[in-house]
């Protein structure tokens, strides 16, 4: 951001402690289900008094068998598709996908949509309130992605569905369809596993361990402790810098340089404080980021993508995926830095019953997976021909 707000302008008001929805907030289209028993972690312990938040569209077919599971990534949530709105603060991130005459035809399909548990829109997480009144903050166990899955798992049973025809997911989604694919192979019939390897390599933890120590080093952190702070402020900056990082990791050097270049910002002069264009690109997204996340949530899943592993006490990764019983797309984007095409390579040629590697052509990197939903409608629809 520039130095200083101009002297005639008043300074923009400070967000909330955590952009998390609350209990009282406008509900949107979500709905709930709460767990009967305290869920069992793989880590050891339990996370007593689970709630998921989901959004639907369409309508369930008397035998279930027309539901779709679609699996958000880090920062998404349960709104896949729809406008902004009250309890909503962005559109549904992958609109195009999902509606009337898309390729998930809500005319003929029941979409299903979870907040992951430990996220900041409904579902039980870090800003969630405890049995005594008190918010979770930095109390909130270590959560795998075993551990969604579970809740997941119980949402469906909820809803049910025995069984899905598809579970759809991109990057930190794609970790939870293989996980379904591998832990519940009777339950899903056919799998699109986007941007996603078999495992969380060294690089990717690495990039991840840098935006947690950003957020841990914000003297608002507070230990995760933040959201009922007395002076109202959480770890902002912490969060809008890892935020800032991720970003640069979900686009590809290319684009950067082809919309920016050294482009200063409008009138700025990056040699007198001012910021190059790029820098307040950076700024745009951490500010939207602040304004509508958790940074206990983005702890919290950053953490569980860490420790993404499918051959994890599974006899190793071949032995696992020689669970999956569904047949599978697994598909990269070309320019990917993040989840290199490599490990989906890998991942596509471990499976039993997928096809070749599907490469998603996008200039826009590891985002090209939400972008570029003319190509991936294309892979909805070979899997979704003809049932």
């Amino acid at each position: 951001m520039a130095p200083h707000a101009p002297a005639d302008q008043p300074a923009a008001p400070l967000p909330p402690a955590s952009g998390a929805w609350r209990e009282g907030d406008p509900p949107g289209g979500r709905r709930w289900v709460s767990l009967a028993a305290p869920l069992p972690l793989e880590a050891g312990g339990e996370l007593p008094d689970v709630r998921v938040a989901y959004e639907t569209w369409g309508r369930l077919a008397p035998d279930a068998s027309n539901a779709v599971l679609v699996l958000h990534a880090l920062t998404g949530d349960s709104h896949v598709s729809g406008p902004a709105g009250p309890g909503h603060p962005t559109a549904g991130w992958w609109d195009p996908l999902v509606g009337p005459g898309r390729a998930l035809d809500t005319e003929r399909w029941f979409v299903v949509a979870p907040n992951v548990l430990g996220g900041c829109q409904g579902s039980t997480g870090p800003s969630s309130l405890r049995g005594d009144g008190t918010r979770w903050g930095g109390s909130f166990p270590f959560l795998t992605q075993r551990d969604q899955v579970a809740a997941e798992a119980a949402l469906a049973d909820a809803l049910g569905i025995d069984r899905w025809a598809l579970v759809v997911g991109g990057s930190m989604g794609g970790m939870r369809a293989l996980e379904w694919a591998v832990g519940h192979p009777d339950r899903v019939s056919a799998l699109l596993v986007l941007a996603c390897p078999a495992a969380s390599g060294a690089e990717q933890i690495a990039w991840a361990d840098v935006q947690l120590h950003a957020i841990r080093a914000d003297a608002r952190w507070r230990d995760g402790h933040y959201h009922d702070a007395p002076d109202g402020e959480g770890p902002h900056r912490g969060l809008g810098t890892a935020r800032r990082l991720a970003h640069v990791t979900y686009r590809s050097g290319a684009e950067l340089a082809a919309r920016f270049g050294r482009a200063a910002q409008d009138s700025e002069d990056p040699w007198r404080g001012g910021r190059y264009a790029v820098e307040s690109y950076l700024d745009h997204h951490a500010t939207k980021l602040v304004r509508r996340f958790d940074a206990g949530s983005y702890v919290t899943l950053t953490e569980a993508m860490n420790s993404h592993d499918l051959g994890r006490g599974r006899g190793g990764t071949a032995h696992a995926l020689r669970r999956v019983s569904a047949r599978t797309l697994v598909a990269g984007v070309d320019s990917d830095r993040l989840y290199p095409l490599a490990g989906q390579r890998e991942l596509a040629a471990g499976l039993p019953h997928a096809d070749a590697l599907r490469i998603v052509e996008s200039p826009y990197g590891h985002d090209g997976f939400l972008i570029e939903t003319e190509q991936v409608g294309a892979l909805v629809g070979e899997l979704t021909k003809g049932r």
